[in-house]
């Protein structure tokens, strides 16, 4: 529409100019003509038959050029009448001529008079006609031009709204889903498996976004196995201190059960009930340490509970209790009054590996392992630290202890996995966890843990079983 208005536009301002040129042409004509009757010169006529000639042909192509844009609709009607005119300016000549050639020595003012009148009648409506036409035309040109100037700011009102929907557009359907996408990519860095919200764009996107929350699914299954993993790899580690542990109470019911049945028709009864009694406690003790050892290897759900964290670290120093050698002492200094909602099997399992790696990197010369709590300033969260005096760490090493497989252990003494998987449960638990250490100086863990864990647990999918953590 606009390149045809530019077009229209252009062939009327043609055609102005067109009519313009045909209107100084013929008004050169009537000059000329004018001329002719003031001093009866025949060259003043040949001059303006010239210029009606010409105008004629311009008015001519004129028609045929521009006549279909003209606003004027009586071009042919003023073309015959310039016709006319030229054809009586070629009637006059030849009477000029005749007359002016037979009484040449005093030629008259009124000798052509009535050629003069038809003459000049002719070529006043001729260009009469055209300065009116015109006139139209260039009131057209500059309606044109008004409404060019309107349909420009139309038009520029058009392309701002679609470039107002289009950037919605995108908004909605392009940088929302990179936002979403850009925002997980962090977390999933950082351990939190949730899935990404569903976008429900019908492109490449959200195609996207189902084959990350699928790859998320797999993650999250994969961790739940390297959790369970560690988890047996640490079973391995205390088999034989809970085979010592057990060791205890099942010689001491061994030994109360003999002495029953060497006495049992002449001894004394209150004696061997006593010993009964000692036997029941004995294997009630056994029941705990097995109770203790099948609840940590247990593979469960993520599950918040409340719980008062000096009895989860006595809990679980009663599980590693037989691996503890006689040269490494134990020192505990975490207020009774500590509670925090987490996930007890899971801090119990970093509790395990932090004392573990502690009591196995002093092994060879002893030390002093201690494990200290403590509220923090904000009152949001505690931190507890787990210190050990052993032979300690270059900084190379600290910068790489987190790192999965990665183990300062002997061949076939560590997987490399217990400090990864303890650093995904702790930031998963909203926390974070640190190292600081010097070669033959020891080896200090703190670990920051908040009092409430949020209600939201990362999923592993539709079905929201709570596997959400590294």
């Amino acid at each position: 529409i606009g390149y045809y208005r530019y077009h229209v536009l252009n062939q009327k301002m043609n055609l102005v100019e067109t009519k313009d040129n045909l209107l100084n042409s013929i008004l050169e004509a009537r000059r000329y003509e004018k001329n002719f009757f003031i001093t009866l010169d025949k060259d003043h006529l040949e001059q303006a038959i010239s210029y009606a000639q010409t105008s004629e042909n311009k008015f001519s192509q004129l028609i045929d050029n521009y006549g279909q844009y003209a606003q004027d609709k009586n071009l042919n009607h003023q073309f015959e009448t310039l016709k006319i005119y030229k054809d009586a300016l070629q009637q006059l000549k030849q009477e000029a001529i005749a007359k002016l050639t037979s009484s040449p020595e005093e030629p008259s003012d009124n000798l052509f008079t009535e050629h003069q009148e038809r003459i000049r009648d002719s070529g006043h409506k001729t260009i009469e006609g055209l300065e009116k036409g015109l006139g139209q035309e260039r009131q057209e040109v500059k309606r044109l031009v008004h409404e060019s100037r309107l349909y420009l700011f139309l038009f520029l009102g058009v392309i701002l709204i679609i470039a107002l929907v289009t950037f919605l557009f995108l908004i909605v359907n392009v940088n929302k889903p990179l936002k979403t996408i850009e925002g997980a990519i962090p977390k999933i860095v950082q351990g939190d498996y949730r899935n990404l919200p569903e976008i429900r764009t019908g492109d490449e996107f959200e195609r996207l976004v189902e084959s990350l929350n699928t790859m998320l699914q797999e993650l999250n299954r994969r961790s739940e196995q390297l959790i369970q993993s560690e988890k047996m790899a640490a079973l391995g580690t205390l088999t034989s201190g809970v085979a010592h542990e057990l060791n205890n109470p099942l010689n001491n019911i061994s030994t109360s059960l003999q002495i029953i049945l060497e006495e049992l028709e002449d001894g004394d009864v209150q004696y061997q009930k006593q010993l009964l009694v000692e036997t029941e406690g004995q294997v009630q003790r056994a029941q705990d340490i097995v109770k203790a050892l099948l609840e940590f290897s247990r593979e469960t759900e993520f599950s918040l509970v409340k719980v008062n964290f000096e009895n989860l670290v006595r809990k679980t120093l009663k599980l590693i209790q037989g691996d503890i050698p006689s040269n490494v002492q134990i020192d505990i200094d975490v207020p009774k009054d500590i509670e925090c909602t987490i996930d007890a099997r899971r801090i119990q399992q970093v509790l395990l590996n932090l004392i573990i790696n502690g009591i196995q990197a002093m092994e060879e010369h002893g030390g002093k392992l201690s494990v200290q709590a403590y509220e923090n300033e904000d009152g949001q969260g505690f931190s507890f630290h787990v210190r050990d005096t052993g032979k300690g760490m270059e900084l190379a090493e600290q910068s790489k202890i987190f790192d999965p497989f990665y183990t300062t252990k002997d061949v076939g003494k560590g997987s490399g996995l217990g400090l990864s998987v303890s650093k995904g449960i702790i930031e998963n638990h909203g926390g974070h966890i640190s190292v600081m250490s010097n070669p033959r100086q020891g080896t200090d863990f703190t670990v920051y843990l908040p009092y409430a864990q949020s209600t939201q647990t990362p999923s592993a999918g539709p079905d929201n079983d709570g596997r959400g953590y590294a």
